[in-house]
């Protein structure tokens, strides 16, 4: 199990079980935020804890997702799906930045082009640690 948590721990969140490969995102949103993500459900593997704020951009219909970061440090602790899928699930991901760097330094990246094509990138071969030191 992984934990993270903002920087005044007013939020938390908890993502059960393993993580996989961690994604980088080179999107509009993502390249400003730097945050590396690991996927899930919310209220399946992932769950927050304490208060949010969310950020979704101002056209609501055409938006996909929205950005929960805590109010008081303004840590991006998630994204989450705005809606949900066949199966009645709402997609979300958790920020490992968050979480202590000796749970996660092993986990490797994947990259993922948000910003024109929306497809995988070839692996690097790195890790976070690769990312953080």
């Amino acid at each position: 199990m992984l934990t993270g948590s903002c920087h005044c721990g007013g939020a938390k969140w908890t993502l059960k079980g393993d993580p996989g490969s961690i994604t980088a995102c080179n999107c509009t949103l993502c390249r400003r935020y730097g945050a590396l993500w690991a996927y899930d459900y919310e209220d399946e593997r992932i769950t927050l804890t304490g208060e949010t704020a969310s950020y979704s951009r101002d056209r609501r219909d055409r938006s996909s997702l929205e950005i929960l970061f805590c109010p008081t440090c303004g840590c991006v602790l998630s994204w989450r799906g705005l809606r949900l899928d066949k199966e009645g699930r709402r997609r979300m991901a958790v920020n490992v930045r968050l979480a202590p760097p000796d749970a996660v330094c092993d986990l490797p990246i994947d990259h993922f082009d948000g910003l024109d094509t929306f497809e995988d990138l070839p692996s690097t071969g790195k890790c976070v640690r690769d990312l953080w030191f």
